[in-house]
């Protein structure tokens, strides 16, 4: 009965698609800071559209000047790290336009910018977009899709809250 209550009533926060494309297991994505979680767990995305969405609602905490990275803090205070690509930061910003700016607050699914998929890939890096919750000691699990194709918006997973 008392695992009833828990589940009946565990705080989830949903991660919504930041792009169309498919989502693939983190443990695949070819940068090992990523994939062997050191920066914490999450979920990965290969893209097939340049444009990106906020995977959740919250306060934009950080847009980093290469504009590869976007970091956000939901209400409930779980920061999560939008990352752009693989070694994306070597190319100094080109291939993005970001339209949030920090201290925004955002909804999940509003526009937050674009990526050109075909300049990142001409540039040899990997398009691979990573969502990563930086505080794991505030979770308690994560539900998630893999291997899925997904359109922007789709449910991905869930964050439940310790």
């Amino acid at each position: 009965m008392v695992s009833l209550f828990k589940k009946l009533f565990t705080k989830k926060i949903n991660i919504q698609a930041p792009v169309t494309g498919k989502v693939i297991p983190l443990s695949s994505v070819p940068d090992e800071v990523f994939s062997t979680k050191v920066m914490g767990d999450g979920f990965a995305i290969k893209p097939t559209e340049n444009k990106l969405y906020s995977p959740i609602s919250g306060t934009v905490l950080s847009v980093f000047p290469t504009k590869h990275a976007i970091t956000f803090n939901t209400d409930d205070g779980i920061q999560v790290l939008l990352h752009l690509g693989i070694d994306t930061v070597e190319l100094k910003g080109a291939p993005f336009n970001i339209l949030v700016h920090e201290g925004e607050h955002i909804s999940a699914g509003d526009e937050i910018g674009t990526m050109d998929i075909d300049q990142i890939i001409k540039a040899g890096k990997s398009t691979e977009i990573i969502i990563v919750i930086t505080n794991m000691e505030k979770l308690k699990s994560i539900d998630r899709v893999s291997n899925t194709n997904v359109s922007h918006g789709d449910k991905i997973g869930a964050l439940n809250l310790s």
